[in-house]
């Protein structure tokens, strides 16, 4: 799922539109927050952008101090401005419909894939790394992004540690393994999910997605091979001058038979995926959704204005049967994987910790989204394309998709997808996803892979880009492409 973004690009989007463009657009929900109080949010994203640039150990022990302070600062003056009980309400909302089922999948899965590792020495030649690559892109489709990033990412900085130049590899996995590979299914990313569950087939997006899904990973393939081989280059200079160790293979050091361990794991991980697509075919059964009230039977949290935030028993069900998956991994994973694997809670406990306050800041932004963003004029294949992938890089993909889903239906399309919002055409709903799936790249904060790969990447010694360093790699390689997605599948 992916949280972060940049609310100041649309309030500057709905300040372009002229007056007279907003008096005739279609009646929104009104939202109660103004756009300034996207201001908390943006105070977020920009400490964690300038944060590491401080000072690496000062961002270290502050962090958590900081996303606390940007957090009271949204909820204290929501709190007063629109009573301590809205402002409660929506906290809990987001808390206990987004961000604990956000951490528990995620401590799952990174339970999970760091009990599974690769013993031996693999090779870490471009072909032997663009295999990798290859093969996690398509593992994304099948057991989600987040799930195939954390279970390639050790063995890919094992197999390189001998290397100095990491870091493209790094990004590459983000671009290939943490995002755009999981276009395929559902079960990829979140925004699919959440569009199977309001009716979009289960393989309507292999069908329709596969052509721009594997031409940009050829093609990002082809560059990374390319770029590879040319880091490589140095790297045999290197040793060959005595400046870098020989590779293992030329030491005399035997390699040993590539071995996984951890097998058990891949049940867990198996368990896992299993209980969110069932969480999804099963919400409309009888046991979990009163057909005459219209929603999800569950337990009632808190009433406001005669509406119910409620905790739905699939998602207690679903989650409860994710954490049995976490601990039985936990418990029967010998200590010498995760030893193996360099296992700390490190990166998990950043990714907590700094997406307890995106989460909690981001709520201004989304409402002023779902309240003005008919407003923004989208109406064609094209236009829903960028729109939502240049807010999807930034804002939760999630709700994003649901947004323009929603906007699309609401246009009457005469044939095409039917869903329960209403029927989309083809080619918008084609748009939608792709640009909410594949511009997740963009940043580090479009999605909870970006963040979660850096983190054990320079835990693990690999010196990473900072926030901007990153997306000048993103705005240079994949801007191109989607430009090139854009003429060839949307124009």
């Amino acid at each position: 799922m992916k949280k972060g973004g940049t609310a100041v690009l649309f309030c500057l989007v709905l300040a372009c539109v002229p007056a007279e463009a907003l008096a005739s657009a279609p009646a929104a929900v009104e939202s109660p927050y103004p756009v300034w109080s996207v201001v908390p949010f943006v105070g977020m994203l920009l400490s964690i952008a300038l944060g590491p640039l401080i000072g690496a150990h000062w961002w270290e022990r502050n962090m958590g101090k900081v996303s606390l302070f940007w957090g009271l600062l949204f909820a204290l003056p929501a709190a007063v401005v629109l009573g301590p009980s809205e402002a409660a309400y929506e906290l809990l909302h987001i808390a206990i419909i987004d961000y604990i089922p956000f951490l528990v999948v995620l401590e799952a899965l990174y339970i999970i894939a760091g009990g599974i590792t690769i013993d031996g020495v693999l090779p870490h030649t471009p072909f032997s790394n663009t295999l990798v690559l290859l093969a996690g892109a398509v593992l994304a489709s099948l057991i989600g992004t987040t799930g195939a990033t954390i279970l390639l990412i050790r063995p890919l900085i094992k197999a390189n540690r001998e290397r100095k130049a990491v870091m493209h590899t790094i990004i590459f996995l983000i671009f290939l393994v943490g995002n755009i590979g999981g276009a395929l299914t559902p079960v990829g990313d979140p925004p699919l999910f959440i569009g199977f569950l309001h009716g979009v087939p289960f393989f309507w997006t292999a069908v329709h997605i596969i052509w721009p899904w594997l031409q940009n990973i050829v093609l990002l393939l082809a560059a990374y091979y390319l770029l590879d081989t040319y880091f490589y280059g140095r790297y045999l200079k290197e040793v060959a001058a005595g400046v870098l160790p020989p590779p293992a293979c030329e030491t005399g050091v035997p390699r040993g038979k590539i071995r996984i361990g951890g097998l058990p794991n891949l049940l867990f991980l198996l368990g896992t995926l299993s209980a969110i697509v069932l969480s999804g075919m099963l919400a409309a059964h009888p046991v979990f959704f009163d057909a005459e009230a219209g929603e999800l039977k569950g337990l009632a949290v808190m009433s406001l204005h005669g509406h119910a935030l409620v905790v739905p028993h699939i998602s207690l069900a679903r989650d409860g049967l994710i954490l049995v998956m976490a601990w039985l991994s936990w418990r029967f994973t010998p200590p010498s994987v995760r030893i193996a694997n360099n296992f700390t809670w490190g990166p998990m406990n950043e990714v907590a910790i700094l997406f307890a306050g995106i989460f909690t800041t981001i709520i201004p932004a989304l409402k002023l989204l779902q309240a003005r963003g008919g407003e923004l004029g989208v109406s064609t294949p094209l236009q829903f394309f960028w729109a939502t992938g240049a807010l999807s890089g930034f804002l939760d993909n999630t709700p994003t998709y649901l947004a323009f889903l929603n906007m699309a239906a609401q246009l009457g399309a005469p044939a095409g997808v039917m869903t329960d919002l209403g029927r989309v055409d083809p080619r918008i709903l084609m748009a939608i996803s792709c640009g909410a799936v594949f511009m997740g790249a963009n940043t580090y904060i479009g999605n909870a892979p970006n963040f979660m790969a850096r983190s054990i990447a320079e835990e693990n010694g690999v010196k990473m880009p900072g926030f901007f360093g990153y997306m000048g790699w993103s705005a240079v390689i994949l801007l191109p492409l989607f430009a090139l997605n854009a003429y060839l599948f949307f124009v």
